[in-house]
């Protein structure tokens, strides 16, 4: 690297720090949505499996860090769980969401899907949410700041070129040709949620999350005779990636 492009990756990250200053652990301030898009099984019965990722992935976050006000839950059938009272998941609900918390609160932002996923995008109840759309959402709410997507679904390796950004992460659950796991009626979570959550208290930050998740589900996999591999993507950009271990992660159990 010539050190013009050096210094120029150097200000990118300290602009990036100036923007939302990093206390490890701290994420009090930014702004969290998990979304169960479906209730669907593969074989077009019930399952429990998106909305139990959604529960426990929001856990996780609080454990680490976030603030349980800061942080929104969105189900299909969201009067199944008055305990946490989710909103309804669809795409405008999910974009305002967006917008309200990031206005208030000046942290970064996590953006978590769990659902069934195709070619062209993610699955959110009765509609397709392509990358398109979910970049011009983060463009609009989340700006520059620190951003860190997760998306679990078949295909979802498809958001990566669309949302790569230097201020983002983001974690897929399948390379954009390849399904994913785990999704049946009698599953707790999909395979790369189960891998993500039981992965959270023993990562030092998301980059080790990331890097976790991916070998757990290849060893998954390999265990269930799951075929062709999903291979999970992982994709940081050059301002977010040396910011990362600033953001630590809480050890407290999901």
């Amino acid at each position: 690297m010539g050190w013009r492009a050096g210094l120029a990756a150097l200000l990118s990250a300290l602009a990036l720090a100036w923007a939302a200053p990093a206390v490890a652990g701290d994420f009090a301030d930014w702004t969290a949505v998990v979304v169960a898009g479906d209730w669907h099984a593969h074989s077009g019965g019930s399952t429990e499996a998106f909305d139990n990722a959604r529960r426990d992935v929001s856990r996780a976050l609080v454990s680490a860090g976030f603030s349980p006000g800061n942080l929104r839950q969105f189900s299909v059938r969201p009067n199944r769980y008055k305990d946490v009272q989710p909103r309804k998941s669809d795409l405008q609900g999910i974009y305002d969401a967006l917008v309200d918390l990031t206005e208030k609160h000046k942290g970064g932002c996590l953006v978590y899907f769990s659902s069934h996923g195709a070619p062209q995008g993610v699955v959110v109840d009765k509609r397709i949410l392509p990358p398109s759309i979910l970049a011009a959402m983060l463009d609009d709410s989340c700006g520059q700041r620190p951003t860190i997507v997760v998306l679990s679904a078949c295909f979802s390796g498809v958001f990566v070129p669309e949302l790569a950004q230097p201020n983002r992460m983001i974690l897929t659950a399948a390379r954009p040709d390849r399904t994913s796991f785990g999704c049946g009626e009698a599953d707790t979570y999909p395979y790369f949620d189960e891998c993500f959550l039981s992965a959270f208290p023993h990562a030092a930050d998301f980059a080790a999350l990331g890097a976790a998740t991916q070998a757990c589900v290849a060893a998954r996999e390999i265990k269930e005779g799951a075929s062709p591999p999903s291979e999970p993507q992982l994709w940081i950009g050059a301002s977010l990636r040396p910011m990362l271990p600033l953001y630590g992660l809480a050890r407290a159990s999901p």
